[in-house]
């Protein structure tokens, strides 16, 4: 695509502050909850490795809780050792690159904003927004032809189906046991074709939401020496959280009842061992079309609030941003480029407790917005 930097007001032009890479870091929202060795929710590869079998690539590691039991008294222990069961997933990789043109010498020149430097700023942010969507579609099983609103992604012109890269097709549904709808007062199997109007977001789901990922030992992030969980969820739930009397006792009166209150500046607010955050990209059905929704007659509008845990997804992650700067057209014009590498996983493993393939470190909970 051209872009015509002459045509627009000075004022109208953000101002330019950092480079791609910085660009693209400081707008990711994702980058604050990625880890290594288990210690993230994002489970960041940034090296080529060989699992067990030899296979080479950018792998995802897991090592399988033991079985309770053991050997009593002076009983032998030598040669009745258990084995540790390690997994291995492998994350594919592709390249998402995006480019920008000026319309020429004399328009660079004459406006007051270098289009090399506001070049690499849109870069860097377009790229994080493009990597977060895929974060979130990726978590909620969510093909990556539907735009986090739930309506179809349309390409824009010049630019791929982002169906088409290579670790789309690895995008898998909720698993049975980490997938629940909520009806307004418990929790159920998930199945958003009887979604109601009704079934909206409380206090409650929070609560049942924890109860649920212990009992079924989903793996926990450590912050200050203490067992969490994430949950993000759309801001038009975190809207509706809040008008429910008791969310709103819970808060206040188990946080400080002071300005630095959550419930009072807006901050991100920890309950009952879970990390309430909010985010746009949330997956929802508001741009969806009637017929492609939820519910009786695929009409209603709902949302896929996700609690997470250690390792709820893995993001190959193994070079900084490529940055490209090409004249064309005579050296007339300027054309840069930026080139991504990477890839994304959401695991799935064996659970010793619920005796099946389960999410690894998601639970979805869906229901109306």
């Amino acid at each position: 695509m051209q872009t015509d930097f002459g045509a627009q007001k000075p004022q109208q032009i953000l101002n330019w502050r950092h480079k791609a890479y910085r660009a693209y870091r400081d707008n990711l929202f994702w980058k604050n909850y990625q880890g290594s060795n288990g210690s993230g929710i994002v489970e960041r590869v940034t090296e080529i490795t060989k699992n067990d079998r030899g296979t080479t690539g950018a792998m995802l590691r897991l090592i399988a809780d033991l079985p309770t039991g053991g050997i009593i008294g002076d009983n032998q222990v030598l040669g009745r050792g258990q084995r540790l069961q390690t997994y291995w997933q492998q994350i594919n990789i592709d390249q998402i690159s995006n480019s920008v043109e000026n319309k020429g010498r004399l328009d660079d020149q004459g406006s007051v904003d270098n289009f090399r430097a506001e070049a690499r700023d849109k870069l860097g942010r377009v790229d994080a927004q493009t990597w977060d969507e895929l974060h979130f579609l990726c978590a909620s099983g969510i093909s990556f032809g539907l735009n986090c609103d739930g309506s179809p992604r349309v390409p824009a012109p010049g630019q791929d189906d982002l169906s088409d890269l290579v670790f789309a097709a690895d995008i898998k549904p909720p698993s049975a046991n980490r997938h629940f709808n909520w009806t307004g007062t418990a929790l159920e199997a998930g199945d958003t074709s009887v979604i109601t109007a009704s079934y909206k977001p409380a206090y409650g789901m929070i609560i049942d939401a924890m109860t649920e990922a212990r009992s079924r030992r989903l793996p926990p992030i450590r912050v200050g020496g203490q067992d969490m969980y994430l949950f993000l969820v759309h801001p038009r739930t975190y809207g509706t959280l809040k008008k429910d009397d008791d969310f709103r006792t819970a808060i206040i009166q188990g946080l400080p009842r002071d300005p630095k209150n959550p419930v009072f500046t807006g901050a991100t607010i920890t309950l009952d061992g879970a990390i309430i955050a909010t985010h746009n990209s949330v997956f929802n059905t508001k741009g969806a079309a009637s017929g492609s929704k939820w519910g009786s007659g695929s009409a209603v509008d709902g949302t896929r609030s996700l609690l997470l845990g250690a390792q709820a997804l893995g993001i190959a992650d193994l070079e900084v941003p490529n940055m490209e700067e090409q004249s064309i057209d005579h050296n007339r014009r300027q054309s840069i480029c930026i080139e991504h590498m990477g890839g994304l996983l959401k695991p799935q493993f064996y659970s010793v407790y619920d005796k099946s393939v389960e999410d690894f470190g998601v639970i979805a909970i869906d229901h109306a917005i």
